[in-house]
């Protein structure tokens, strides 16, 4: 059963950890995020959280319910950080692509913690100010509500499974990922034409592609999809 949070004016404690912090929810999130790092998703525990903090593991359950809340906290931190420094400047599709970029190296920055959360609905804070303003910019911009949420749907999706993908790859062993690489040179361009002949006639290009992620394309064609959907929008109601 999960414990009781404490009440966010009852949390701090009396007296630093061991290491000399004093605990709160922003350390704890950025530890957890270290050990992520450091030990991947199997090596995230109370009781290690609990050492590397210099705290008893109980302690934890200051700040949240459960491990699982810790998660969705680290989630919502990663979506913090790709907003932080982040404005609108006006043109709807501009400031589309540099929140979904900026969302991909987010994630790509801590990979054990994007494979960890990427597929999960927080509903904290930042996550609602991001959906707030992908929302706001296809609104604003003259789609129609279902058109907008649509939309919306698709670029938080793709921005998220993207990042969950090429964090996949990043948190292998480097040895492995090495290996998948370059299978495109070792395996792919070997194929013969004969048997082969489309793999054969782009095995160049594939194998310059396909060492790099397809979220910027794949971004740049549904905004373009969106950019469509709105100029005949528009042209229907003007007709």
């Amino acid at each position: 059963m999960a414990k009781q949070v404490v009440a966010e004016g009852d949390r701090r404690r009396r007296r630093p950890t061991r290491q000399g912090a004093v605990l709160s929810e922003r350390l704890i999130v950025e530890t957890a995020l270290r050990m992520l790092r450091e030990h991947g998703g199997a090596g995230l525990t109370a009781r290690r959280l609990g050492l590397a903090l210099g705290a008893d593991p109980s302690a934890l359950y200051r700040y949240f319910a459960g491990m699982d809340e810790l998660t969705l906290a680290i989630g919502d931190e990663l979506i913090g950080r790709a907003l932080d420094g982040w404005a609108p400047g006006g043109r709807w599709q501009s400031d589309l692509r540099d929140l979904g970029l900026r969302i991909h190296r987010a994630y790509l920055a801590h990979p054990q913690a994007a494979v960890l959360t990427a597929s999960r609905v927080t509903g904290r804070a930042r996550e609602v100010a991001a959906d707030e303003a992908v929302l706001g910019l296809l609104r604003g911009a003259g789609f129609p509500d279902p058109a907008a949420v649509r939309i919306y749907h698709a670029f938080i999706d793709q921005s998220l499974a993207f990042a969950a993908l090429d964090a996949a790859s990043l948190a292998l062993p480097a040895a492995a990922r090495e290996a998948d690489e370059r299978m495109w040179e070792s395996t792919y361009a070997r194929l013969p034409a004969e048997s082969h002949p489309n793999i054969s006639a782009t095995a160049g290009l594939l194998a310059a592609r396909m060492k790099d992620s397809a979220y910027p394309s794949a971004l740049e064609m549904l905004l373009e999809s969106a950019a469509l959907q709105l100029a005949r929008l528009r042209g229907e109601a003007g007709g």
